[in-house]
């Protein structure tokens, strides 16, 4: 399981921290054994997610950067 932390000494007082996003080894060698097939799929959830919970005013700034990229 991974942890995430809203605490970063990085910011200045009265700013909202980023979110920190962390592993332990253990996990990290995990994830390294598992079949390229598992971790594309997982990949694809991730990014499903990602695009289904996007704001909305986001998500046309995406799509129209995507578009622009394919024309």
């Amino acid at each position: 399981m991974s942890t995430i932390s809203g605490k970063s000494k990085m910011n200045e007082p009265g700013e909202n921290p980023p979110l920190l996003y962390y592993r332990t080894r253990e996990q990290i060698q995990e994830y390294r054994s598992m079949p390229v097939e598992d971790k594309l799929r997982r990949l694809e959830m991730m990014a499903e997610f990602f695009h289904a919970t996007m704001p909305e005013k986001s998500r046309r700034i995406r799509d129209k950067f995507m578009k622009d990229q394919h024309t």
